[in-house]
């Protein structure tokens, strides 16, 4: 198994988890709620580390199967992996907190701070380049694979 199959179900097996705990904060939320809704952020803290860690998987795969060197794979597995990670950990925050139910909405708060804008965008725009660039990288590798043989 290579590195970056390591990372992808390490990453797996831990977003699950959190998918699994922050569910039974959901229900706990709902429960004790008087209109049993849970904190929105605490819904996308759970559906968000059930989805990352079905994405994990597939990342994977995907780089099981790809033709790129081992290092590249690794890289674009580690940068994906890791913004998941960033997201899931700012939901998490986000439901401790109970601070908002946008998180892009201005001004953008974290707790009783506010963040300036570039921040937020910045990491958005990091995000965007390091999913969607790491995602591309194992899963354009894994179809050359596919196709060469």
């Amino acid at each position: 198994m290579t590195m970056a199959e390591k990372l992808c179900l390490s990453a797996a097996f831990l977003f699950f988890m959190t998918g699994l705990l922050t569910g039974i904060w959901k229900y706990w939320c709902m429960a004790t709620s008087a209109k049993a809704v849970a904190p929105k952020y605490v819904d996308v803290a759970h559906r968000s580390s059930l989805m990352y860690s079905f994405a994990a998987v597939l990342l994977g795969w995907f780089a099981g199967y790809s033709v790129y060197p081992s290092w590249l794979n690794t890289l674009a597995a580690a940068a994906a992996l890791g913004f998941f990670a960033l997201a899931i950990r700012t939901y998490i925050i986000h439901g401790l907190l109970r601070d908002t139910s946008n998180q892009l909405r201005k001004p953008h708060k974290l707790g009783s701070t506010t963040l300036p804008p570039w921040l937020i965008h910045g990491f958005m725009v990091l995000m965007i380049v390091a999913e969607v660039g790491g995602s591309l990288v194992l899963g354009s590798g894994a179809l050359m694979g596919a196709w060469q043989s």
